[in-house]
C-alpha cells in the first residue's frame, strides 16, 4: 500500500523541466491569444449576427490546458498554462482586460477535471477530448452567467454551450492531442512520456 502511495507522489511530482515547460506553453499560446484576441475583436459584427459562430471557435482559449496536461502530466499543469497564457493576454492589451484570468482559471479546472479521472496517466485522444469539452462547457455556463445573463432563451443558451462544447472537443481536444504529437516526433518533448509514446 505505501509503496502504490510511493509511486503516485513520484510520478505527479514536479520536475523543473515541468514547470518551464508549462510556462513556456502559456507564454506562446498567450501571444496566439492576444493575436486570436484581435481577430475577434474585428468578427464582433459578425458574432453579434451570428453567436453560435463565436463559441464554435471557442475552442481556441482552451488548447494551452490541454497541450499542456498532455505534456507534463502533472496536477496544476492544465491550470498554471492557461492562467500564464491569460496573463500574457492581458498584459498584451486584450479588450477583454485582465477579466481574461477568470476565463483561464475555469478552463484550466476544466481539464484538470478530466486529467484527474485517469490521475494523470492516460493522455490519448480520449481524455484530451474530454478535457476540452469539460473546460468549454464550464466556460460556455460562466460566459452565459457573466455576459448574456437575461438576454437569451434556455434553448438558446444550451445550444450555444453544446457548440462550446464541440469546439472543445474539435479544436482543444483533439487539435492538442495532434499538435502533441507532431511536436513529439520532432524530439522536442524527449524529457516527456509524450515524446517516448509518439516518437518514430
Amino acid at each position: 500500500m505505501s509503496s502504490t502511495v510511493s509511486r503516485a507522489r513520484s510520478t505527479h511530482r514536479w520536475r523543473t523541466v515541468d514547470l518551464v515547460t508549462a510556462a513556456v506553453l502559456g507564454v506562446a499560446f498567450g501571444v496566439v491569444f492576444w493575436g486570436w484576441g484581435v481577430l475577434y475583436a474585428v468578427l464582433t459584427p459578425v458574432f453579434t449576427a451570428v453567436p453560435f459562430l463565436q463559441s464554435l471557435l471557442s475552442g481556441v482559449w482552451l488548447l494551452p490546458a490541454v497541450v499542456a496536461a498532455l505534456v507534463v502530466r502533472r496536477p496544476g499543469a492544465a491550470l498554471l498554462a492557461e492562467l500564464v497564457a491569460a496573463t500574457v493576454e492581458a498584459l498584451l492589451g486584450s479588450h477583454w482586460g485582465f477579466g481574461v484570468l477568470i476565463s483561464g482559471a475555469i478552463q484550466g479546472v476544466g481539464v484538470e477535471l478530466a486529467f484527474a479521472l485517469f490521475a494523470w496517466r492516460a493522455a490519448g485522444p480520449v481524455v484530451a477530448v474530454l478535457g476540452g469539452v469539460l473546460a468549454a462547457v464550464l466556460e460556455g455556463v460562466y460566459e452565459l452567467f457573466a455576459y448574456y445573463a437575461g438576454t437569451w432563451t434556455l434553448g438558446f443558451q444550451v445550444v450555444y454551450v453544446a457548440c462550446f462544447a464541440v469546439s472543445g472537443a474539435l479544436i482543444a481536444g483533439l487539435g492538442g492531442w495532434a499538435l502533441v504529437r507532431a511536436l513529439a516526433r520532432t524530439g522536442a518533448l524527449a524529457s516527456f512520456a509524450a515524446g517516448r509514446e509518439h516518437r518514430g
